[in-house]
């Protein structure tokens, strides 16, 4: 009788095997299945070499001493709000603001250009849309630290942006899957006012840090002991505790983290902006989204869950997708977690985070948003972002506010 193993095991093999029982006509199918379930995989766990300029820039226009930028319409720059610009290969960037006029019969949409922080925005004809405004502090008159975390694949880069009165805990921003650590900058200002330093980390494969010995993304079941490094720093900078803020699958990195660090004690709270609760739902809503069959789907999470779709993935381990789903694991979330999800997210949908919160209210508190697609609640209504973080989060560091003396 054949155990679940080698059934599995004869799954992954399919493929190859497939040729000796049935036609050529079969195989093909059998082949072109396995084949994209394994690219699907691949490129859920592979980092992106580089951000493509993948938005038209399709002209500039000088309004007196301003700018004006007429950008391809997309479902991401029709929306109101301030976003970062990056083009001429990320060399140049800027950040636009108000919607000026919008012409869906064109595909066009034009937008102030607040300010361009690097690079030749009048020659640029393509670029990628972000939602973040600052690539370094110095562009928001911080002042920063560039300090080094010895994360276990070797020393990455951080910056410290210490608070103007800093108490006793930090903020510790956990970046998203293809984003870096600029990606926390936007919320250094609400920590700064709560008195909490900010320690804006990078992470292996992240393009700032080492790569891992694989060269993949764990999802959130490996990058959790980078951030066990980050809290090491921060307690041994006289931090007593942190909070952790972590953007899309920085959210699982950080639920991770506060589930199986050795000192996540230390973690007070979480803040999570729309956090991966569940990959199961995000890559069964990503299959979809690309037209990709449900069966496929399916054989491509087997790829990433068995030890012998090593061999396809380049994982060196199998990623446990029982750990990273919090909403079967609802109750056992112990940190107090602020989700600030947008109901319109097509990346990473809602529902998860909507579902966690009703089956652990005591932990778990949503802040559903509207119009802001992915990770971008902050750029859609930042004075209502900022204000829900600093309500929630104020009565949680009553022990620790006090400035050190």
């Amino acid at each position: 009788m054949a155990t679940s193993e080698t059934q599995s095991s004869a799954w992954l093999k399919w493929g190859a095997l497939g040729a000796g029982a049935v036609g050529a006509g079969a195989v093909a199918v059998v082949t072109a299945t396995s084949g994209l379930a394994a690219y699907f995989a691949r490129r859920v766990v592979t980092p992106d070499k580089h951000r493509p300029d993948d938005l038209a820039i399709l002209a500039v226009i000088a309004d007196g001493p301003r700018l004006q930028v007429v950008l391809e319409a997309t479902p991401d720059t029709i929306i109101e709000g301030n976003y970062g610009l990056f083009f001429s290969g990320s060399q140049g960037h800027a950040i636009i603001g108000p919607i000026i006029s919008y012409v869906p019969r064109e595909g066009s949409i034009t937008r102030e250009v607040v300010t361009v922080h690097s690079g030749d925005l009048r020659t640029a004809t393509a670029g990628w849309w972000s939602g973040n405004l600052y690539s370094h502090p110095e562009q928001m008159g911080l002042e920063s630290e560039d300090v080094t975390l010895n994360l276990p694949d070797g020393p990455a880069p951080a910056w410290l942006v210490p608070a103007p009165n800093p108490g006793h805990t930090w903020a510790i921003m956990v970046h998203g899957r293809g984003a870096t650590r600029i990606e926390g900058l936007r919320a250094v200002p609400t920590a700064h006012r709560l008195g909490m330093n900010a320690l804006l980390i990078s992470y292996r494969n992240d393009g700032d840090a080492p790569k891992a010995s694989d060269g993949r993304y764990g999802l959130g079941v490996t990058e959790w002991a980078d951030v066990e490094v980050a809290i090491d720093f921060a307690i041994s900078r006289g931090a007593k505790d942190v909070v952790l803020f972590g953007n899309s699958m920085g959210g699982a990195i950080s639920l991770q983290t506060a589930d199986v660090a050795r000192n996540r004690k230390h973690v007070l709270a979480m803040v999570l902006d729309g956090p991966v609760i569940n990959w199961i739902d995000v890559l069964a809503h990503q299959a979809q989204l690309n037209k990709i069959p449900n069966y496929i789907g399916r054989y491509a999470q087997l790829m990433l869950t068995h030890p012998l779709g090593r061999r396809i993935t380049g994982l060196a381990a199998p990623v446990n997708f029982k750990s990273l789903d919090w909403v079967s694991r609802a109750v056992e979330l112990r940190t107090p977690s602020l989700i600030l999800h947008s109901i319109d997210d097509d990346f990473v949908p809602y529902g998860p985070t909507a579902e966690l919160a009703k089956r652990n209210p005591e932990m778990v508190t949503f802040e559903p948003f509207s119009k802001a697609r992915h990770t971008k609640e902050w750029n859609v209504e930042p004075s209502r972002w900022e204000n829900a973080v600093e309500a929630w989060l104020r009565p949680r560091l009553g022990r620790y506010t006090l400035p050190r003396e």
